[in-house]
């Protein structure tokens, strides 16, 4: 561990050696009183305006004592720091926070003077809301916390900073309310995040792999949320959130999955409007998965579970189909996916013309050319609409969905039936931090049914929920 000696020449070789690259700069100038100052600074990230007018400029005018102590009052930045190891300089410098050091004085101070770009705080385009709050988080983690300290001005707010990552050291904060989050899970994912030994955290997403209990798992274990207000609810429910510079999405722990079926909408609106579109969703998400496999095993083994008159229509339109049921069901999955990829990753306003093209040409083109059967371009339609009821649930029922309809194709309806038993057998026993994913339905709990699916008045809910296992439990008198 080296230390900055003093010797203004050497201090700042001794820096620069440390910091090799080119756009680390030094600006070196003498006071009036005769002492000597050096900035070092990183010229794309450090405001150099605001280093010119709380930094340099009243330090030319310099006539006290060389302590510490007597150049941090002239200084007029609000942000300062007092540091002495070299390897800690280095860090502040590449944050973008100049490094102020002068003869004679083996201690260094820091200025809190980056640079930061940010974008304009709107609504999150993942989770819009026709009624609520519309701002959504940005990339920066300070504007973020001041979202959530906005909404929860309360001292039991606490908010802890840690660094992640060897390279990157991006900043992570853990925010939890003192006396209603559970100590020991605010203890395990502090330790979690501390152990995490990786080169670069660019977003929070990398950090759900470390805080899973089961991180390869095709179940999700971690909360997400792009609005400051469902995070600000779920603080308040007890549980734990990270917010990392530079994503806009925070995590929240303990995560229940009935959380991807609620919306920042549903308490905004009548309980009766919420429990309904609650129960749509749910429902939309299993016709999605559960459409194209069952179809597939009625053709291929069931034919009776058609009604007379429908499957007179379905024979009529697969009779010149020359794939089987599977391979064809297969083949309109497959380009679902690709024209969905495309439309996404393609600028918009050329997304939007694939869309309407590969909806309309390849599909009509497709079913007149014999390829397909209209039947399957409807349920595959159908299915991939319904999968976006619940939109971050995407990226796992859509594979559960390619499971289910392989499934089908070779085993049939007895398939289906059994692999949703081994479904559900591994969601009952899978919980993160003492939660199980699937309460309040396995373990039941009574209390907690009043905002699960179905969706109660607030005045039923003065109670936080018994499964986060909080040690306020009141939450309204």
């Amino acid at each position: 561990m080296k230390y900055i000696t003093g010797k203004l020449g050497r201090d700042v070789e001794l820096l620069k050696k440390a910091l090799p690259a080119e756009d680390i700069l030094t600006f070196e100038f003498t006071a009036e009183s005769g002492l000597r100052f050096t900035v070092v600074y990183a010229d794309p990230i450090t405001d150099k305006e605001l280093l010119g007018d709380q930094i340099i400029r009243p330090l030319l005018r310099f006539h006290g004592e060389k302590t510490s102590d007597i150049v941090a009052k002239s200084v007029l930045s609000p942000e300062l720091r007092r540091e002495k190891e070299l390897e800690k300089l280095s860090e502040e410098v590449l944050a973008g926070n100049p490094v102020l050091l002068w003869e004679g004085m083996d201690e260094a101070i820091v200025a809190g003077t980056k640079k930061v770009f940010v974008r304009a705080i709107a609504e999150p385009s993942t989770d819009v809301a026709v009624k609520g709050p519309r701002e959504g988080f940005i990339e920066d983690v300070k504007i973020n916390t001041s979202l959530v300290r906005r909404r929860l001005k309360t001292g039991e707010l606490r908010i802890e900073m840690l660094e992640v990552g060897r390279r990157s050291k991006t900043v992570v904060a853990l925010c939890y309310l003192e006396g209603t989050s559970v100590r020991e899970t605010v203890r395990e994912v502090k330790k979690k995040l501390q152990e995490i030994d990786i080169d670069i955290v660019p977003d929070s997403s990398y950090l759900t792999h470390f805080l899973s209990s089961r991180p390869y798992s095709l179940v999700k274990q971690v909360g997400t949320t792009e609005k400051p207000d469902i995070f600000c609810a779920k603080l308040a429910e007890g549980r734990v959130g990270l917010i990392a510079d530079g994503s806009p999405i925070a995590l929240t722990l303990p995560y229940l999955i009935v959380e991807d079926f609620q919306s920042s909408e549903d308490y905004f609106v009548p309980p009766y409007r919420a429990t309904f579109t609650r129960i749509l969703r749910l429902l939309s998400l299993l016709v999605a998965i559960y459409l194209p496999a069952f179809y597939v095993s009625a053709q291929l083994f069931k034919l009776q579970l058609f009604p007379v008159r429908l499957l007179l229509t379905i024979a009529g339109s697969i009779r010149d189909i020359p794939f089987s049921p599977s391979l064809e069901m297969l083949l309109v999955l497959f380009v679902l996916e690709v024209l969905n990829e495309a439309s996404i990753r393609m600028p918009k306003y050329v997304g939007m013309a694939l869309s309407v093209v590969g909806a309309l040409v390849l599909g009509e083109t497709a079913v007149s050319a014999g390829f397909v059967s209209t039947p399957a371009i409807i349920i595959v339609a159908f299915s991939g609409i319904g999968l976006y009821a619940v939109p971050n649930l995407i990226e796992q029922t859509s594979v559960v969905r390619l499971l289910m309809l392989l499934i089908a194709g070779s085993v049939g309806t007895y398939g289906i039936i059994l692999a949703t038993g081994f479904m559900l057998l591994y969601l009952v026993t899978t919980e993160n931090y003492g939660v199980p994913l699937l309460s309040p339905f396995s373990p039941m709990v009574g209390r907690d049914l009043r905002d699960s699916v179905v969706k109660y008045n607030l005045g039923s809910l003065k109670l936080r929920p018994a499964t986060l296992g909080s040690p306020n439990r009141r939450r309204m008198k």
